[in-house]
């Protein structure tokens, strides 16, 4: 397995802490997001520590279950910059082949 570069790890961190603060704000249990995600509150620990090992569909229940899912999947949308609809307009093709 690859060894997590710094930044990785402090954005772990850092995302954890955040869902961790959005399930108090919410004023929800460990065991009651978890059941809610359908995931194990060690599982959850994992999430809310930083330690990488959660599976991205485990990140994302708990995001549901928290209320932000939407919020941080339409952040990764490019078409919501500047830059990335620049890009978009002028890079994207209408089709991608696989070269013969």
């Amino acid at each position: 397995m690859a060894r997590t570069s710094l930044r990785t790890h402090r954005d772990l961190l850092q995302l954890g802490e955040n869902l961790r603060a959005w399930r108090k704000i919410h004023g929800l249990t460990a065991q009651l997001v978890a059941d809610r995600a359908g995931i194990t509150r060690t599982t959850l620990r994992g999430i809310e520590t930083g330690t990488g090992a959660a599976s991205l569909e485990n990140v994302l229940a708990v995001l549901r279950v928290l209320g932000v899912a939407d919020a941080v999947v339409s952040a990764t949308d490019p078409l919501t910059t500047e830059m990335g609809r620049f890009h978009a307009e002028r890079t994207l093709p209408q089709r991608v082949r696989i070269p013969r």
